[in-house]
């Protein structure tokens, strides 16, 4: 049982009445009788909390940085009119508003309450229970219950690089429609049959073509579709050092959804391993428009874990993944020393089966300071920083030798610097 503000209230109220209108024993008896007549109407008359039922969508998804809404439903299977409050519980990352509700639900009719969320990191947001006060007609007391209702809100990664899909799918687009003859590479598929135009190589006209039709017939090219893709995320430490305004995960997050979804409209299938020491989360055997919401909701709880990454168990859960000849994206540092201790270990083995595309997110601030040096202050920081730099201009050249190619751009600019990589390899005939 609970009561409410309106019972003090009403207690004080025949207190005063007692004191100055009937100061005696007989008073005290009269106002503390009338007082529990009407706490015990309210309880006998409030609604049975189990004829109220409450429902809702087991899983809401958002993205981080914007607002939804999710909608509590409650119905009244009871023959008495619900009066009370109903509250909503949910973490505070999820900034909810609006989580009290005021309840006035006649009998077998339902109401449906919305708390607007708001979360503030990637990953799941399990709700608290509800709970439902009932309040008598009076307003006196009542009784209250809590109740678990299971429902998520998944914030999904932001994709702020969204906007450049669509300039790079048309760039795909017409890379599929020009790539004629003479600008064939190794292993593209064979597009149909076109007139030749002066200026075309001749060493694409189809000579058995051309004598069975009127006309000298060249053939045209497009790049390979129907490949495979395999992104490997570095999940350990190096993770979660913080560059620009969140973590390299953060980065590498941004940059593989932008590859995912242009692969996926390249027609290419694409695989998933985020990975420090055990598999974190997986997406396998998936392409077409589903692909991306595939990756977001894979990602989406993914958080760096402050152990040193497995290289080689991540090298073995990779090449026992993919059996066939892939484009393998490794998403991790080039800090020398990682490089050293976690790479050129491994890599011989994985590139002596797949093409190796190595991709880093590189600290604008370190480029920043590099560059200033307007003050005596500035210059050790500078050198500092140009050193940092030496170093890993000097892993990328090893690497390239190695025939291993490397992304490494800021933040704000990896997502486009990666697409563009994928759309030359598509180009050339290598992916």
């Amino acid at each position: 049982m609970v009561v409410t503000g309106r019972l003090a209230a009403a207690a004080g109220l025949l207190a005063l009445l007692v004191t100055f209108v009937m100061p005696s024993l007989l008073g005290v008896l009269i106002a503390t009788a009338v007082l529990a007549v009407g706490l015990l109407f309210d309880i006998g008359s409030v609604a049975r909390a189990r004829d109220l039922t409450l429902t809702r969508v087991p899983l809401t998804t958002v993205r981080l940085g914007r607002a939804t809404e999710v909608e509590l439903v409650a119905t009244n299977t009871g023959s008495r009119t619900m009066r009370g409050v109903v509250w909503d519980d949910w973490p505070g990352s999820a900034n909810a508003e609006n989580r009290t509700h005021d309840l006035a639900l006649a009998p077998a009719t339902l109401v449906r309450f919305r708390t607007t969320l708001t979360p503030t990191y990637r990953g799941d947001r399990v709700a608290g229970q509800v709970t439902v006060r009932l309040i008598g007609p009076l307003g006196l007391a009542g009784t209250q219950t809590r109740r678990a209702v299971p429902a998520r809100v998944r914030a999904l990664p932001p994709f702020r690089s969204e906007p450049l899909m669509r300039s790079k799918v048309k760039r795909l687009q017409h890379l599929e429609g020009r790539n004629v003859a003479n600008l064939r590479g190794q292993g593209a598929e064979f597009d149909s049959f076109r007139e030749y135009v002066a200026g075309d190589d001749v060493r694409a006209i189809d000579w058995r073509a051309t004598a069975r039709a009127t006309d000298v017939l060249v053939r045209t090219w497009r790049p390979e579709r129907h490949r495979h893709m395999l992104m490997l995320l570095d999940t350990g430490r190096i993770s979660a050092g913080r560059v620009g305004d969140g973590t390299r995960l953060d980065a590498s997050i941004e940059a593989a959804l932008l590859l995912g979804g242009l692969a996926a409209a390249a027609g290419d299938s694409v695989d998933l391993l985020a990975y420090d020491r055990a598999p974190r989360a997986e997406v396998r055997g998936i392409g077409g428009k589903s692909l991306q919401l595939k990756l977001m909701h894979a990602l989406a709880g993914i958080t760096p874990a402050l152990v040193d990454t497995d290289s080689a168990g991540l090298v073995r859960a990779a090449i026992q993944r993919t059996r066939r000849r892939s484009l393998v994206v490794w998403f991790t540092s080039l800090d020398g020393a990682a490089v050293a201790e976690n790479l050129l270990p491994v890599l011989p083995v994985l590139a002596q089966r797949h093409r190796v595309l190595i991709v880093s997110v590189t600290d604008p601030d370190v480029a920043a300071a590099a560059a200033r040096r307007t003050t005596r202050a500035d210059l050790y920081p500078a050198a500092a920083a140009e050193t940092v730099l030496a170093e890993r201009a000097l892993v990328q050249e090893s690497l390239r030798r190695k025939g291993i190619a490397v992304v490494a751009a800021s933040p704000g600019h990896l997502p486009e610097a990666l697409a563009d990589e994928y759309l030359e390899l598509k180009q050339s005939g290598t992916m």
